[in-house]
């Protein structure tokens, strides 16, 4: 049967290692899945649940508090970096820091930690590199629901070891204007739909984005355009126009509130969603939550971008951001991951989940 060896589960470092010499490239994960699948139904502590290649395992000590480990197990296409390489304290290769190094210590502290201080639950999930509507958490989210359920969840993607607490929501819209195409050298007999998109464009050079503390961490908002467009043809009076915008608010918004107030500050003119996705409070006023603080080292900063923690804050789930990667190698040839950062946050997340003198078999 295709599974890790009990050598390499016992050591974070060539866990990683192993997980990342499986290729898995979106929508290629089966064998991936398979393996830790095979894995965790060793484990008599784990009950195991598995949709398409996505898996959820979970402990049931009866306790009232219960923490979510999860990870993807997809990368992003192969770009000559595949099998891994290591050189001195540091392993290089696909995945190493997007994000196998975090999603293989979800799978150490599973199959090493049978007795946890709390229950725990872990994810490994299909196709986050991709288009949303395949990522394996957000089909969780709509279908099985009740696999994800927890009072707080730790996402193991890259930080370099920091806690990146929450994440931002973003928002995109289009801003349209209308007018009366008429030709250039008649110009005066149509309305020029461009030249209205001057105030747009002044708003948003006038705008003062809200600087939002929560949980004692500051998120900085951004309402920013990012492309523009319209025109017909080169002696044409355009009659439309419009500028795409972008949204970054802060946990203390949701949805709804975001798109308000996109919407009141273009007011007068056509605003059109094209896309939505929420942000996700830190929770780190909660026990279980400030506890995994204290186990990192105290300190925690907000993350400045949107991540999958935002699909856990769709459960009423606070999540935070945690993994030895370095999320500025992400997607590149050059994606390494240093070992010792492993090694930290190993610790870390044994020091949190396992009861003194409990952990390993």
């Amino acid at each position: 049967m295709d599974r890790f060896s009990e050598q390499t589960l016992a050591d974070p470092v060539e866990l990683t290692r192993a997980l990342c010499d499986v290729e898995s490239v979106s929508g290629d994960e089966e064998r991936l899945c398979d393996m830790v699948e095979n894995t965790l139904a060793t484990r008599s502590h784990l009950t195991v649940k598995r949709h398409g290649n996505t898996l959820v395992a979970h402990t049931d000590i009866g306790s009232d508090q219960r923490v979510m480990l999860a990870g993807h197990l997809d990368t992003v296409p192969v770009n000559q970096n595949f099998p891994t390489t290591t050189e001195g304290d540091v392993m290089r290769g696909l995945g190493t820091s997007d994000m196998k190094s975090g999603t293989a210590l979800a799978l150490w502290i599973a199959t090493q930690v049978e007795r946890p201080a709390f229950d725990l639950s872990f994810a490994f999930y299909e196709c986050e590199e991709i288009d949303s509507a395949y990522n394996g958490l957000n089909i969780l989210a709509r279908e099985h629901p009740e696999w994800l359920q927890a009072d707080f969840a730790l996402l193991l993607e890259p930080t370099y070891g920091l806690v990146e607490a929450g994440c931002q929501g973003t928002m995109r819209a289009l801003i349209k204007t209308e007018g009366k195409r008429a030709h250039s050298a008649r110009s005066w007999l149509g309305d020029n739909a461009l030249h209205k998109l001057a105030d747009v464009l002044n708003r948003l050079e006038e705008y003062e984005a809200r600087n939002v503390e929560v949980n004692g961490l500051t998120y900085h908002e951004g309402l920013n355009a990012v492309a523009i467009g319209g025109g017909v043809a080169g002696n044409v009076i355009p009659d439309a126009g419009w500028v795409e915008v972008n949204y970054r608010f802060a946990p203390d918004r949701d949805e709804a509130a975001a798109e308000q107030h996109v919407r009141d500050v273009f007011a007068g003119f056509e605003v059109e969603l094209t896309d939505s996705s929420p942000s996700c409070p830190p929770g780190l006023d909660r026990p279980v939550a400030a506890e995994f603080l204290q186990a990192a080292g105290g300190k925690a900063q907000a993350k400045l971008g949107w991540t999958d923690v935002a699909r856990f804050a769709t459960l009423g789930i606070p999540a935070v951001n945690f993994g030895p990667g370095d999320p500025n190698l992400a997607h590149t040839r050059e994606e390494e991951v240093e070992i010792p950062r492993i090694e930290h946050c190993a610790t870390v997340l044994k020091s949190y989940v396992a009861k003194e003198g409990t952990a390993g078999r």
